[in-house]
C-alpha cells in the first residue's frame, strides 16, 4: 500500500539581506512582493473590515514593527478591497497605551487606517467564549471577536513565560483582554500566567525596597505603605512584571508549570481563530531585532541573533515552526544575552535564555489542529 503524502505547507520567506540598490529588494518592498504571494484579493469580500493586529510596545521599548512596515500591509488590504484597522488589546491604561502607540510611531498618519483598541479604552469591551482545559472561560476583544478578517503580524522575540514569542503568543495573549467585567483576571490574559491561581508572596528579607515592582506595574496596583509591600487584588492582572523585574527574588507568584502555561496558550490562541472562518487569517512574523524578551517590557535589550528577514504564511505552526527553525540555526551576536549565555548556533536560544520550553506551544497548537508543524520554505528571488 502506498504511502501518503506528507502535506507541507508554504511559509513565504524574504531575507533581510539587500543586495540591489533597488526598491523591491528593500524590507518594504520585499513585503509588498511577500502580500502580492498571499492573493489577498481572494481572502477577502469587498468592503470587508480587516484587522492588522500589532503589538504597540511600551515606553522604552522600541523594537515593535515599524510604522512604514503596517502601511505596507494596510495599503495591501484596501488594494484587495478590505478595510483595515491597525489594532492591540489594552496592555496598560488604554488611553496611555495610545499614547505610546504614537510615541512608537504608530498612527493613523504613518499606518494609513485608524488604530484602535480592540477591547476599548478600559480593557473591558469581550466577548466570553469557553476555550475548554485548561483555561475555561476567556475573554476575547470584541473588535477581534467580531471582525471576519485578520492579519497578524507579530515581532519575533523572547518571552519569560512562553520562551518564544511570534503569532502564537500575538493571537493568545494580545487577542485577549487583561481581565472581564465580571469575572476579572481569571478570564483574561493572566489566567494564562496562572491557571486560575494568583495569589502573590512578599518576602519581606529579600526586599531592598527598590520599588521596580511598583514602577513597572502597569495597572497601579502595587504600593508601599510604611515600606510593606501591597497589592490590590481586584485590579490586578496577574500579568507578572513585579515578579519578572524584582532583583532579589523578592516577590513570589503561584503560577502555572510550563506545560501547563505552553497549553494554555495555544488554548486561548485556538479560541480567538474559532471566531474567524478558514483562510481569513494571515500571518506575517518580522525577525527583526529578535530580542531577549517581550515589547510591554519597560526597555529592550540589543538583538540576540542578526536579522533574519520576514515570512509570510496562511498556517500558524507552520510559520512558528520556520521562525524556531531559522533563529535556532543563527549565530549568537557579540555584546548581547545570547552571547553572555555562550549560546551556540544550532541550539535554541529563547529556551536556553529564558529556560522555558518554547516549542511545547507550537506542538500543542498542531495537536489542536491549527496547523502542521510540516512546511516548505518559499524563499522570494528576483
Amino acid at each position: 500500500m502506498p504511502s501518503k503524502e506528507i502535506v507541507k505547507a508554504k511559509v513565504y520567506y524574504a531575507s533581510a539581506r539587500v543586495l540591489k540598490w533597488t526598491h523591491g529588494e528593500s524590507l518594504p518592498g520585499k513585503l509588498e512582493r511577500l502580500l502580492k504571494e498571499a492573493g489577498l484579493e481572494n481572502r477577502l469580500h469587498k468592503d470587508e473590515a480587516v484587522a492588522v493586529k500589532t503589538h504597540f510596545g511600551s515606553h522604552g521599548a522600541h523594537r515593535i514593527v515599524r510604522p512604514v512596515f503596517l502601511r505596507k500591509v494596510t495599503e495591501a488590504v484596501r488594494a484587495a478591497g478590505g478595510v483595515p484597522f491597525v489594532t492591540d488589546t489594552v496592555r496598560i491604561k488604554g488611553l496611555e497605551y495610545l499614547e505610546v502607540a504614537n510615541a512608537n510611531g504608530i498612527n493613523q498618519l504613518s499606518v494609513g487606517a485608524p488604530v484602535v483598541l480592540a477591547d476599548g479604552i478600559f480593557g473591558s469591551d469581550n466577548v466570553l467564549l469557553d476555550a475548554g482545559e485548561p483555561l475555561g472561560q476567556v475573554a476575547i476583544a470584541s473588535a477581534i471577536h467580531d471582525v471576519p478578517a485578520m492579519v497578524v503580524v507579530s515581532h519575533v522575540k523572547g518571552h519569560i513565560n512562553a520562551g518564544y514569542a511570534g503569532a502564537i503568543k500575538n493571537l493568545a495573549m494580545g487577542g485577549i483582554s487583561g481581565s472581564h467585567r465580571t469575572c476579572g483576571w481569571k478570564c483574561g490574559r493572566g489566567s494564562m500566567h496562572t491557571i486560575g491561581m494568583g495569589e502573590f508572596t512578599w518576602l519581606e528579607q529579600k526586599c531592598e525596597l527598590c520599588y521596580q515592582c511598583q514602577e513597572v506595574c502597569p495597572l497601579d496596583c502595587i504600593s508601599f505603605p510604611d515600606e510593606k509591600f501591597e497589592f490590590d487584588d481586584e485590579k490586578c492582572w496577574r500579568c507578572g512584571r513585579c515578579v519578572r523585574v524584582c532583583p532579589t527574588d523578592a516577590i513570589e507568584h503561584e503560577g502555572a508549570d510550563d506545560e501547563t502555561f505552553m497549553k494554555g496558550l495555544s488554548t486561548a490562541a485556538k479560541a480567538v481563530l474559532s471566531t474567524f472562518a478558514p483562510g481569513k487569517v494571515l500571518y506575517v512574523n518580522f525577525l527583526l531585532e529578535i530580542q531577549p524578551e517581550c515589547d510591554c517590557m519597560p526597555g529592550a535589550d540589543v538583538p540576540v541573533v542578526q536579522d533574519l528577514g520576514l515570512m509570510l504564511s496562511d498556517d500558524l505552526v507552520a510559520i512558528e515552526k520556520a521562525s524556531m527553525d531559522m533563529i535556532s540555526k543563527a549565530a549568537p551576536l557579540p555584546g548581547s544575552a545570547a552571547s553572555d549565555c555562550e549560546i551556540k548556533p544550532g541550539h535554541d536560544v529563547f529556551e536556553t535564555l529564558n529556560h522555558k520550553p518554547g516549542h511545547i506551544q507550537v506542538q500543542e497548537c498542531e495537536r489542536l489542529g491549527l496547523g502542521t508543524q510540516n512546511y516548505e520554505l518559499v524563499e522570494l528571488t528576483d
